[in-house]
């Protein structure tokens, strides 16, 4: 009994030790000299006075109070709503004292809770260090050295087809169906769980991808808004590629990439499947993010796999608000190349498209970026171009090696650039830049206008607040068009950049998130509320028809052989004559 009381005792001991300490600890005074934290910087004084300022964000300040490990924030002449005060669990760092995490206990103030909660803030002088990129390559078997890459009429490789152009000519679309009465559906496939990605085509086989929740409400939620705010949906998943005969429809098989909670959270309107899967006939690559690059051979044999660690992408202001990726990758001469532009650090990674052995890396730095890269050929070589906040460049894509860089972007960038007639056309929608850019492929070095410039030996053309967020330009006929999410659809001379018309869309529902494609002088556009619009391409608007899908719709459709493939998301369809 006696031993069993020291026990006690003892134990007793180690905890109020081990609470006194934590105690201490949370107690201990806050940082006086100045913070940082994603594109703010905060003061805490010791009187009792606080200011907080950000870019492009309102200043805010007020007065602190804090007692055992709770901070109290009140505001005086703050935005609406931030009237009454903020409590927040904090901790300083133990070791230096410096740093500084905030925890949510309870806020009404909505901006004053975006930044402050789930921060961490360092000293404003810290130089920023990056943790190694560790790339880590599990091979499974070997791709056959007689499998050359094939080239097959009708296919549509990669997102938004080769390059990037969205078009496939001679397809014979009709300008009427309906999924509802089958009215010109050849087929239709339900496809389990959510994705964003596009469809691809290769032969007679068709790749999607999928990110199936074990949680079987698990959703997304379309619409125009501005909340950044992730899904709560963190529950075990299952990613998925799908094979599909594209004359039938049926699944051909299905492979499990990997199985698990998700490394990251997701944007509320987005999946854990945005990134659509590539092909060249010989391999196909799907791409999950932070659970890795797959690739297959077109029968479903797992060749390799390889680990680019957490990709942490999310609001570039604030980094605990996380959105996850949504670039897809590209094939292009036995390379699997790869945009990689993260909160912590950014990369283009090219891998060896038979082995995933890593051919050449180059360092960026960016802010997280959305945008898929597009290889041209041109009259000067190949040129691999990549749509970012920063800079858009221009790489060789034989080595990695930067050509040019072109400032003035916005800074969320996800359309891809996209390259006709001789032109590369980078766009992107976040205000109040806004910018449309025409670049001429010779372009060398830093290409970047000066202020009050919108053309220069190499920019023919550019434009501001006239960019698209979501969708990316199409380029057809000499006429560059460009999708709003809200609806705004406008056409320009490509060559000279004059507008040839700005036409708000009969039907725009709840926006535009997929981009447009085109075939036999139409185009096709298709809203988030699972409306296609089929539209005559041309100097002048012309409204052919409405049909509806029943379904939402996401992702960008792709064109193979007089039928287009459209994604929505739950389904499938294939949309023909039926013959």
């Amino acid at each position: 009994m006696k031993r069993c009381s020291n026990v006690a005792l003892r134990i007793a001991l180690v905890l109020a030790c081990a609470i006194a300490s934590s105690a201490q600890q949370s107690s201990a005074p806050l940082p006086t000299r100045a913070l940082k934290f994603g594109v703010f910087q905060v003061r805490f004084d010791p009187g009792g006075t606080f200011t907080l300022q950000g870019d492009r964000w309102p200043a805010l300040s007020g007065k602190w109070s804090s007692n055992g490990g709770v901070i109290e924030l009140t505001m005086s002449g703050g935005p609406g709503g931030c009237d009454g005060p903020g409590r927040y669990e904090y901790r300083v760092d133990e070791k230096t004292g410096a740093s500084l995490s905030f925890k949510l206990i309870s806020d009404e103030c909505t901006v004053r809770r975006m930044i402050v909660d789930g921060s961490t803030w360092v000293p404003a002088d810290q130089a920023r260090t990056l943790p190694p990129r560790l790339i880590l390559l599990t091979p499974a078997a070997r791709l056959s050295s007689n499998t050359a890459p094939k080239k097959s009429e009708g296919s549509w490789p990669s997102f938004r087809g080769p390059e990037a152009s969205g078009i496939a000519e001679k397809q014979n679309l009709p300008d009427r169906w309906d999924a509802k009465s089958g009215e010109n559906i050849l087929w239709r496939t339900a496809i389990p769980g959510l994705a964003h990605s596009s469809p691809i085509v290769w032969g007679n086989q068709i790749f999607v991808t999928s990110a199936v929740s074990s949680d079987p409400k698990a959703t997304f939620r379309p619409g125009l808004y501005g909340d950044g705010d992730a899904s709560k949906d963190r529950s075990p998943h299952r990613w998925m590629l799908y094979a599909l005969d594209k004359r039938t429809g049926k699944i051909l098989w299905e492979r499990m990439a990997h199985q698990g909670p998700p490394v990251d959270k997701r944007h509320i309107k987005s999946t854990y499947a945005n990134s659509s899967p590539a092909t060249d006939g010989r391999i196909v690559v799907a791409w999950f993010g932070s659970q890795g690059v797959y690739a297959y051979d077109l029968k479903g044999m797992l060749l390799w796999k390889v680990d680019l660690g957490r990709l942490d992408l999310g609001a570039y202001d604030i980094p605990t608000y996380e959105w996850g990726p949504a670039s897809s990758p590209i094939i292009w001469n036995n390379l699997v190349i790869l945009q990689c532009d993260t909160q912590t650090d950014s990369f283009l990674l090219a891998l060896d498209a038979a082995t995933g052995k890593t051919v050449w890396k180059t360092d960026r730095e960016e802010i997280p970026s959305w945008g898929t890269p597009t290889i041209a050929s041109t009259p000067n070589g190949p040129v691999l171009v990549t749509n970012a906040s920063n800079f858009i460049r221009g790489y060789d894509p034989r080595t990695g090696k930067e050509l040019w860089r072109l400032g003035g972007s916005s800074q969320i960038t996800a359309p891809t650039p996209v390259f006709g007639e001789g032109l590369f056309v980078v766009a992107s929608g976040r205000g109040p830049a806004r910018p449309i850019f025409v670049v001429r492929p010779n372009a060398h070095g830093n290409v970047t206008l000066p202020a009050g410039k919108t053309t220069s030996d190499s920019i023919v053309w550019s434009r501001t607040g006239r960019g698209s967020y979501m969708p990316t330009p199409l380029i057809y006929n000499g006429i560059l068009y460009v999708l709003a999410n809200n609806g705004l659809f406008d056409a320009y001379n490509l060559k000279t950049g004059d507008e040839i018309y700005r036409q708000r869309l009969p039907t725009v529902g709840s926006g535009f998130s997929a981009s447009p494609v085109a075939a036999d002088g139409k185009i096709y556009l298709s809203n988030e509320d699972g409306e296609m619009l089929v539209i005559a391409a041309g100097e002048k608007f012309n409204h052919l028809a409405t049909n509806s899908m029943g379904e939402l719709l996401m992702a960008t459709p792709a064109l193979s052989e007089g039928v287009m493939y459209v994604r929505s998301s739950s389904s499938l369809f294939a949309i023909g004559r039926k013959r």
